[in-house]
């Protein structure tokens, strides 16, 4: 038997006797348990203390993350090796926030020098559009972006834009990634072609999606400009600038095939972002990251921030059977971090074979779903606190969201106090006993409340996580997403899986492509199953 698998024989043991245990009651008999449990890391702040798992369980943790040689794959991470084993590539998507001077490297080829060239024809681009020195075919300043792209290359953007945009930006940027052509119409509405940028944001320059966006965002420039003047008006993000030129975009920007989708919102990628919120802001987003790799390489494995994130999942998923984790963000800027977080983690790491091929041995890519706070609480805290399952929650807490809650009088309080009262209740639960103690004070007469206190009761023991920040800086964001980041590939590091392909993803655009052919043909091909066959004729009328 190999180290990993006694390492996870261990971990499946200690949980079982765990889950007959009340995460409250750990408290008590462990008094180094929040000490040892809560971790500063790049301005962040992370309480793990009210995960189920008892001091005996969390060691059996860290066991296995040594045993799966998280460092040593870590070292392989950073140093440029084929972490992408089914590609044959790179992982390095910490080359893109890494100081001017580092030297990274991938399969052996530098990098770092392309890296740092392109985040300065950014710089200049931002900065030359914010000066007005870059303007559109008729000489005008752009006062709008519309940034085209999907998946890994539109929610990334997304998020740090709703994150750290100001009320009043100076640029309006807004964002397309539906192949539903009312979600262009919407993002086009009310924007001038003289004053209005596109950016087209495709690694591959193939996304079918993608493109039929970018021809009506292109039809629609051509109706009021000359192809020439045009190509001012349409930018490229891509690792094949051939094909970005070919379509007519006057300017491109790359990054290579090292970088994967749902990794690459610190590359070029981000162009319209960096743009719409000056590219010192955006350099401090790279800052926030930079620092959480620093910590992800350098603390040890007990105190190492992402490390302990993901290990908390594995012990919930892998040790206790939970296959689902709720994310709750208490900041309205954050509202997008869940659905990031959907594909970064569901993408990286929902696999059923091992990086050789063979079968997983564990569980892996638990369903990730979430709602900002309070808005959650309102619609599916109700099954998290007294439904069947239990479902692990992770709360992001802001202490100061803006400087309206700053300056009001109770500030962001009202907010972050329903978020440490919901990780309590989660944890602490209420019996029956104590629901009907509660009924009886309130003048309820004793038949009603014996009859309303099972409803009322709560089971607790519910384990959560919960990621403080002070505010909503541009470094805290940077931190954030770099912490989910090296989270998820410690978890498939562990699992022995590829986080960094995404073959599922294949299969249903290749049908979309056949089925496609088929519509122009007028009619289902033959062999075409009879459900898809009868679905298709419907739609064709």
């Amino acid at each position: 038997m190999t180290a990993r698998a006694q390492a996870l024989d261990m971990l499946r043991a200690v949980a079982r006797k765990d889950a007959d245990a009340r995460i409250v009651h750990h408290f008590a008999t462990d008094p180094g348990r929040l000490e040892r449990m809560g971790v500063e890391a790049a301005g962040l702040y992370l309480d793990l203390s009210k995960q189920a798992w008892s001091a005996e369980g969390f060691e059996a943790a860290i066991d296995l993350a040594r045993a799966c040689d998280v460092e040593g794959r870590r070292e392989a991470l950073f140093g440029g090796e084929a972490v992408n084993n089914t590609e044959g590539r790179a992982v390095l998507h910490p080359a893109l926030r890494a100081a001017d001077d580092a030297d990274f490297h991938a399969l052996g080829a530098p990098v770092s020098k392309e890296v740092a060239e392109t985040r300065r024809a950014m710089a200049r681009f931002a900065t030359d559009i914010g000066s007005g020195a870059e303007t559109g075919g008729t000489k005008q300043p752009f006062q709008a972006i519309v940034h085209i792209g999907i998946g890994g290359s539109d929610l990334g953007p997304r998020l740090l834009w709703d994150a750290l945009r100001p009320l009043e930006p100076t640029i309006d940027l807004r964002f397309v990634a539906n192949i539903d052509p009312r979600d262009m119409a919407e993002a086009l509405a009310g924007l001038d072609p003289e004053t209005t940028l596109i950016v087209v944001v495709s690694k591959t320059f193939t996304t079918q999606e993608t493109l039929a966006n970018a021809e009506l965002a292109k039809a629609w420039l051509a109706a009021s400009l000359s192809p020439r003047r045009m190509a001012k008006h349409l930018v490229g993000v891509t690792a094949a600038p051939e094909k970005a030129e070919a379509f007519g975009c006057g300017r491109t920007f790359g990054f290579r095939d090292w970088v994967g989708g749902r990794y690459s919102l610190w590359s070029a990628v981000s162009l319209s972002v960096a743009v719409a919120l000056g590219w010192d802001v955006f350099d401090r987003v790279l800052d926030g990251a930079r620092a959480m790799d620093q910590h992800f390489l350098e603390a040890d494995l007990e105190r190492n921030a992402p490390v302990l994130l993901a290990l908390a999942q594995m012990f919930n998923v892998e040790g206790m059977g939970r296959q689902a984790r709720t994310v709750a963000p208490y900041a309205h800027g954050l509202r997008r971090l869940p659905a990031f977080l959907q594909q970064l983690e569901m993408e990286s790491n929902g696999k059923r074979v091992k990086r050789d091929g063979s079968l997983v041995d564990t569980a892996t890519g638990p369903i990730v779903f979430g709602e900002p706070g309070t808005n959650g609480q309102h619609a599916f805290f109700q099954q998290i606190h007294q439904g069947p399952q239990v479902i692990p929650a992770e709360f992001v807490v802001v202490a100061h969201t803006s400087q309206a809650a700053a300056d009001a009088r109770e500030g962001d309080a009202p907010l972050w106090s329903n978020a440490l009262a919901q990780a309590q209740a989660l944890m602490v639960g209420k019996t029956e006993a104590e629901a009907r103690a509660e009924m009886l004070a309130s003048g309820m007469d004793a038949a009603e409340a014996d009859r309303l206190a099972p409803h009322r009761a709560f089971p607790g023991n519910r384990p959560s996580t919960t990621i403080l920040m002070d505010a909503l800086t541009p470094e805290a964001v940077g931190a954030l997403i770099a912490l989910y980041e090296h989270k998820t590939f410690v978890e498939g590091v562990i699992q022995d899986i590829n986080s960094f392909d995404q073959w599922g993803v294949e299969l249903g655009k290749v049908l979309a492509r056949a089925i496609l052919r088929d519509v122009e043909a007028g009619a289902p091909s033959e062999g075409l199953d009879p459900s898809t066959a009868e679905l298709m004729k419907r739609l064709m009328v």
